[in-house]
């Protein structure tokens, strides 16, 4: 005989600020607006090879300090304009921590950090982060995780990953293809590639499908497709940001009629989630760009004011800029990284300038020796 349920625990419901109201309450200034429009496009042109420049999207695992993200972005903002030429920084501004089980879920489900879920707290403390760190000049990108909540943030974010718990949703796909930005698909936690790129052929396809609106309906939405769709190399069972792993991955990419085009995630897999890997990590992906590699369009770092990692305890003041989800690299080392990629960058530009003034010599003295032939 079927057992019958006698209890049910309680579910707590609470009327939630609809996205048109958020972004009523804490609109983004034209300059904000602006300097998205302008950080989208420009990773539209890296992803699609069509700038030479290396995507960075770095920061913090998952932000939790409203204060220390500022703080980061604040230091951040000089190093975005120092090294544009040869990158396009955006900071990582993580506002949901997916979890394999359970754990901390973010600064929109649990802005407080104890287990109260104020979602109507986080989301508007999310979109006030958002608006400071733009008031700033610094751009940000996210992992879009519930689609019910990107439409409150969605017009402050100039790039966004799908994750590799979430690459194979339907759902994501159609919603990614929906969206007027940047969208990395990241390969599965078991490190199959061939799902982000079946995502790509989705998200980059029209599609009509069923949304929330502005004012919290349903509403059938119809996309065009997103052409700036690409995928992020995380790892999975074992690293995957080598040379043979890029060159697989890309030769599947043209198969599909894709451009052979990656973004390499140096945490993750790749780092064994050992924050001071990712300086290897990023090391190795350096030296190939400035001996000539061309398909690598980005590197994400999870990075940090301070180094490692923290739990949350009940009752325990929390260390200031230390990261409560991943273990980040410090404040330090992510500025070195950001040095040794900006070299490369640099170092692959100046080559490729020397050797198109080497053909272009060879061209002319070859045409010279013609001419003289036929005279």
């Amino acid at each position: 005989m079927a057992s019958v349920i006698t209890h049910l625990s309680p579910i707590h419901r609470g009327r939630l600020i609809t996205a048109a109201q958020l972004r009523a309450l804490l609109p983004p200034s034209g300059s904000a607006l602006g300097l998205v429009l302008e950080t989208r496009q420009a990773l539209s042109r890296i992803v699609a090879r069509e700038d030479a420049r290396l995507a960075l999207i770095v920061g913090p695992c998952s932000v939790h300090d409203a204060r220390a993200a500022l703080d980061y972005a604040r230091r951040l903002a000089p190093l975005r304009d120092a090294y544009r030429d040869a990158l396009e920084i955006v900071m990582r501004v993580y506002l949901e921590k997916p979890r394999t089980t359970l754990g901390w879920k973010g600064l929109i489900n649990d802005p407080n950090l104890d287990g109260s879920s104020r979602i109507d707290e986080g989301l508007q403390r999310a979109r006030q982060l958002l608006i400071d760190i733009h008031a700033l000049g610094v751009p940000a990108a996210t992992e879009f995780l519930d689609l019910m909540t990107v439409r409150y943030v969605d017009d402050l974010i100039s790039w966004a990953a799908i994750g590799a718990r979430t690459t194979e949703s339907p759902m994501h796909r159609q919603a990614a293809s929906g969206l007027a930005l940047p969208i990395g698909f990241k390969n599965g936690t078991d490190g199959n590639v061939k799902v982000a790129i079946d995502a790509l052929s989705v998200a980059r396809a029209p599609h009509h499908y069923l949304t929330v609106s502005m004012d919290g309906r349903i509403e059938a939405a119809s996309s065009r497709g997103n052409p700036a769709a690409h995928v992020v190399l995380r790892g999975g069972r074992k690293p995957n940001y080598d040379r043979a792993s890029v060159d697989a991955v890309c030769d599947a990419l043209e198969r599909a009629r894709l451009v052979p085009s990656v973004v390499i995630d140096a945490s993750h897999g790749n780092s064994g989630k050992v924050a001071r890997a990712q300086v290897d990590v990023c090391t190795d992906i350096a030296a190939r760009i400035a001996d000539g590699e061309t398909r690598i369009a980005g590197v994400m770092v999870e990075s940090n004011l301070a180094p490692g990692r923290q739990d949350i305890v009940s009752g325990t003041p929390l260390a200031y800029g230390q990261s409560v989800t991943d273990e980040c690299l410090g404040w330090n080392d992510t500025v070195e990284l950001i040095r040794l990629l900006a070299r490369a960058v640099r170092t692959q530009r100046r080559t490729a300038l020397f050797r198109g003034a080497q053909a272009s010599r060879a061209l002319s003295d070859d045409q010279g020796g013609s001419l003289e032939r036929t005279h």
